[in-house]
């Protein structure tokens, strides 16, 4: 946390903090269980600690970090509990999601399901690994858009975060793209066929993708996990 940092003209200190810290958490640069100083952060952005901890505060609502009063912030620790209803929570969502979609999809709606997997198959084949990310969270949205339920992709959303950096100590980038183009050009085939169930398959077998690395990650590294559960 020595390193210095240059504010831009256009957005707040308190973005550009919680922007880094942000990143730094979910790549795993900084690891469940590390301890983040309030003075250190505000000094290597030349700032007061007020920002700080309104940046804190933010990261602390997405669940990312714990603030304890007279004690150390730490970045937080995995929770099997958390997963498990967090992954409950969008199983649920994307089911009702994917099944809707499958119901209402056109023409229009198959032509931008096939763009979508052929700029996520270029991305792959160029190893374009922070774009196939981007495409990731597209294709998502646009299958809640073709549900007529965009608000649905706000949930997701926040619960898939919750589990993000368990897949960063799962299978490395490039291991993980030929998987996850297989398993969205699979939905996007249900849903262009009408076929909610095949649609819900295909949709719950790219979730259930992570069940193997939280089991080894947690046998693992169980310092990064909660205690007692």
């Amino acid at each position: 946390m020595a390193q210095q940092h240059q504010m831009s003209e256009r957005r707040t200190s308190v973005d550009e903090i919680f922007d880094y810290l942000n990143d730094e958490i979910l790549s795993l640069r900084l690891l469940p269980g590390d301890k983040l100083s309030e003075a250190e952060v505000a000094a290597s952005f030349g700032v007061s600690r007020q920002p700080v901890r309104d940046a804190f505060s933010r990261l602390a609502i997405k669940d990312l970090i714990v603030v304890r009063p007279q004690r150390a912030t730490v970045v937080k620790r995995f929770s099997v509990r958390e997963i498990t209803k967090s992954r409950f929570v969008r199983s649920a969502i994307e089911k009702e999601v994917l099944r809707r979609a499958a119901a209402l999809c056109n023409a229009t709606h198959a032509d931008q399901l096939d763009a979508a997997i052929a700029e996520q198959t270029r991305c792959m084949d160029g190893g374009d690994f922070d774009k196939f990310g981007q495409l990731d969270y597209d294709f998502h949205k646009l299958i809640c858009d073709i549900a007529n339920a965009d608000f649905a992709f706000d949930v997701i959303q926040a619960e898939k975060s919750k589990v993000d950096r368990l897949c960063v100590l799962g299978l490395s980038k490039e291991d993980r793209m030929p998987e996850l183009l297989s398993d969205h050009s699979s939905i996007a085939e249900a849903i262009k066929a009408n076929d909610p169930d095949r649609a819900v398959e295909f949709g719950m077998k790219h979730l259930s993708r992570l069940d193997e690395t939280i089991e080894a990650i947690q046998k693992k590294n169980a310092n990064y996990f909660e205690p007692y559960e």
